[in-house]
């Protein structure tokens, strides 16, 4: 995969990026209400440092994306886009 980062839309992390490396990936949108729920052990689990955390956005609108990470925190090294 390549896809676009959240907060830079002409930037993409690819999987050659990431090969080697151990990371916690974690699929999200804004209107997913189980997101909601899980999203501040996400935070909390961040602040150990332990593992990096990406994010992959599912089929949300750019804009509300990175609102919710706004109002609810942001724990990932990254998070790309998928929307389709």
């Amino acid at each position: 995969f390549a896809l676009s980062r959240l907060d830079d839309p002409a930037r993409a992390i690819a999987l050659q990026d990431l090969r080697g490396q151990v990371f916690l990936l974690n699929v999200w949108a804004s209107w997913c209400v189980a997101c909601l729920d899980e999203h501040p052990v996400l935070v909390e689990f961040s602040r150990s440092g332990s593992v990096p955390i990406y994010g992959l956005n599912y089929k949300d609108k750019r804009g509300d994306a990175a609102a919710w990470l706004g109002r609810h925190g942001n724990p990932y090294t990254a998070s790309i886009v998928d929307a389709a």
